[in-house]
């Protein structure tokens, strides 16, 4: 009898184990300019969408790119600087997340080109890349056994200008992201108008250009950041000096581009330039980042992977950077640069319509949002 309740008892402590709600965590990458002191933490209510302070990470370097390991132990941040101190260029800083999400400094490691503003990790967790945006450049780094950086063993430069006489005089790397697969490795360069591709040789141990080298978007775009959609098919990239979404379709081996079109209202006449850009986790809907015009465009996804433009939600702040969804894609959170705040909408997941919460969220100049579950 005694044995049958420590079994009964056993399995419900392990039900209700199974059952409680996972801790979220919402990290936010600044500028530290002004009154910023590094990388902010806030726990996020998975439910209302409530964010509640946690720590503050020391780091006065303009943190404004983050990106997680696959295994979720990591965190890798960008110092968006010339030159970092003691380095002469810009840097990536490699933190270990301890059980309640806290930051540890592991190591920094110099980029070897200026103004790192975006950083990205392999699918294998085996690699991290920066963008340089003032060198037009890739830096590349292995990841050790306990997530600390190599060196950068290797950069790639990126050559070419546009035809905006001010903002493509020569190019400017703003992000890049690996495929699914991990094996396609792509880059975004606002001053080329292109796409780069990239792929890993084992046999020399770097990257080299794909069979398909690059896509080109209209000239004059600005390619910013893009995102994949879920089954890998599409590609749809944010393009800043134009605020246009172009879509790429993966035809065989190769990509080509099918659409483009506004993510500002028709009529609009005022300055706004396109920034983040995301895919619902069901693939259903596309949304991006408007500043200027100081929205979230909200893009319905047709069959064969084309958009059309739904609406343009007011971000309730000013310069839109970066935005979220969280993991449950319940809410969509924006880093609004300006006016120094994060704000909380709800997704309806029927329409993918946007509703401001009335949370707002006081954060100086954040920039890039990522959502940590543990």
């Amino acid at each position: 009898m005694k044995n049958s309740l420590l079994f009964i008892v056993l399995i419900t402590i392990s039900l209700v184990s199974c059952n409680s709600p996972k801790e979220t965590l919402l990290y936010v990458g600044t500028y530290t300019g002004g009154d910023s002191e590094g990388i902010y933490c806030y726990g996020f209510d998975s439910k209302t969408g409530q964010l509640t302070s946690k720590f503050v990470t020391p780091n006065r370097e303009n943190p404004s790119f983050l990106a997680l390991s696959p295994d979720q132990n990591y965190l890798y941040a960008v110092s968006e600087v010339k030159e970092s101190p003691q380095i002469d260029s810009g840097s990536v800083t490699a933190y270990r997340i301890g059980k309640s999400g806290e930051l540890e400094k592991l190591n920094q490691k110099a980029t070897k080109g200026y103004h790192p503003c975006h950083v990205t990790v392999s699918p294998d967790g085996r690699f991290v890349v920066a963008s340089n945006y003032s060198s037009g450049s890739l830096s590349f780094f292995r990841v050790e056994n306990d997530g600390r950086l190599s060196d950068s063993f290797q950069q790639i430069q990126h050559v070419g200008s546009g035809k905006d006489s001010i903002r493509q005089t020569a190019p400017y790397a703003h992000s890049a992201l690996f495929d699914s697969s991990g094996e396609l490795l792509i880059s975004a360069d606002l001053g080329t108008d292109k796409l780069e591709f990239y792929r890993y040789d084992k046999g020399v141990g770097q990257f080299e250009p794909a069979e398909q080298a690059y896509v080109a978007m209209t000239s004059g775009a600005g390619p910013r950041h893009f995102a994949f959609a879920p089954d890998g098919q599409f590609i749809y990239v944010m393009n800043e000096l134009n605020s246009e979404v172009s879509v790429l379709a993966k035809d065989g081996e190769t990509f080509e581009r099918i659409q483009s079109l506004s993510a500002l209202p028709e009529g609009f006449e005022g300055i706004s330039y396109g920034a983040d850009i995301h895919v619902s986790a069901d693939g259903r809907f596309v949304y991006s980042s408007n500043r200027g015009h100081n929205s979230i465009a909200v893009f319905s996804r047709n069959d064969d992977g084309t958009l059309k433009l739904q609406e343009t939600e007011p971000v309730q702040g000013d310069w839109p950077r970066n935005f979220a969804l969280s993991p449950d894609g319940r809410f969509l959170l924006v880093a609004n640069q300006k006016s120094n705040n994060v704000s909380v909408f709800q997704v309806d997941p029927a329409t993918g319509a946007l509703s401001y919460t009335g949370q707002n969220l006081e954060i100086p100049e954040p920039v890039c949002l990522t959502f940590w579950v543990k």
